[in-house]
């Protein structure tokens, strides 16, 4: 397993919940690293990604609300959510883009 993540669980609306995608060191360095989510009946899509430089991007919807920091000492990127929604309800995924490497998924479900 290139990409070892976790974190996810039950929540209440509002709620927080951090995300965590650990590497090895040479993943770690050469990629942009990403969260993607798949929720119930719809596509795989971005929620945020981080370059080795530090420079976040974010979807929109989660704009405001979740932050994706990259610890390289640790070799971790992590997404913290914050107030979240049950339309945040889904599969997280992280992403080493350049390796296309993914994470094997944690379930996030965000109740009302």
């Amino acid at each position: 397993v290139q990409l070892q993540a976790s974190g996810g669980g039950l929540v209440q609306a509002g709620g927080s919940l951090r995300l965590s995608c650990a590497a090895s060191a040479r993943i770690f360095s050469l990629n942009t690293m990403g969260w993607y989510r798949r929720a119930p009946g719809k596509q795989r899509e971005l929620v945020a990604t981080i370059t080795i430089r530090g420079s976040p991007n974010y979807a929109d919807s989660v704009k405001g609300r979740f932050t994706i920091p990259r610890d390289n000492a640790k070799n971790t990127v992590y997404l913290q959510m914050n107030s979240l929604e049950p339309e945040d309800t889904a599969v997280y995924y992280c992403n080493a883009d350049r390796n296309n490497f993914w994470g094997q998924g944690t379930l996030v479900t965000v109740s009302s």
